[in-house]
């Protein structure tokens, strides 16, 4: 477990440090070899200790493989010169992901690219339970992508009762990813703040064909209300024509009527149109 120590100010000791410099010549003028040996000895020993802690930074303290504390405290310290000392940035850092071929929930090859904000929380995790913090960051938010595209489909049109997917469900498709991330990074000390997708998109083999199946889809759609809007015009249009009284259709001539309608109403391009000069029956 992290154990968070405050070591002694480096300004007492590197005052300390100071008296030695001049005491060294002095001892050897008078005669005290002894003494001047010593203090040589002494202020070489102290520098080892200095070590210097900046905002967001933390200093792991060990001593002969025994984990002695963590200094999160800012400033000029000093610890046992025998300490091992190994800094640790506690700042917030972000990576973005390159877009990661995996498959969604139906089996389509898709490309999702990741953006993870995060930062060290424990020191003792980050540092002893984990060879390299930074790649296991890494590699462990690849493995929680590949886990989450498997449990959404990328769209509804193959998985129609799904109610969430990929590409809908922004919200809840981050908060998944966010959770899988931070229960894999939880070993290691690492505090997810945010990660979300930052790329959508099927991969390049299928991108092509499911192109052409979204358009078609879209084409349909459309026919139907256009459709639906001429069945409606249609049915208004006879309906006035019975209740002003200003023409009456057999059955023959009103499907005629209705085909027309439908005909100019439905189709993509203009109507042309062509003038009767004779009766309606010619």
């Amino acid at each position: 477990m992290e154990k968070i120590i405050k070591p002694s100010s480096g300004y007492l000791i590197l005052l300390l440090d100071l008296i030695m410099i001049p005491l060294v010549p002095y001892s050897f003028l008078n005669g005290l070899p002894i003494l001047g040996v010593a203090s040589v000895l002494v202020f070489i020993l102290l520098i080892p200790g200095y070590f210097i802690v900046e905002p967001n930074k933390a200093m792991v303290l060990l001593l002969f493989g025994d984990y002695k504390g963590t200094v999160k405290a800012n400033g000029f310290f000093w610890v046992n010169p025998f300490m091992t000392k190994k800094k640790i940035s506690l700042r917030v850092r972000n990576f973005e992901n390159k877009p990661l071929k995996v498959n969604d929930k139906i089996g389509n090859p898709v490309m999702i690219g990741t953006i993870v904000v995060w930062q060290v929380e424990d020191t003792f995790k980050a540092t002893f339970d984990v060879e390299d913090y930074e790649n296991f960051v890494h590699l462990q938010s690849d493995a929680a992508v590949r886990k989450m595209a498997g449990l959404y489909p990328y769209d509804n049109f193959e998985d129609e009762d799904a109610e969430v997917t990929l590409r809908s469900g922004v919200e809840e498709v981050n908060h998944s990813l966010e959770k899988e991330i931070s229960e894999r990074l939880h070993h290691a000390g690492i505090k997810v703040i945010e990660a979300r997708i930052s790329h959508l998109a099927y991969a390049s083999e299928i991108a092509s064909a499911m192109l052409q199946r979204q358009q078609a889809t879209a084409i349909v759609a459309a026919r139907q209300k256009i459709v639906e809007g001429a069945v409606g015009m249609v049915e208004m249009a006879l309906e006035d024509l019975k209740v002003k009284d200003i023409i009456e259709f057999d059955e023959e001539k009103k499907a005629t009527m209705v085909s027309n309608l439908m005909v100019v109403l439905c189709s993509d391009k203009s109507a042309n149109p062509v003038l009767n000069v004779g009766t309606l029956n010619q």
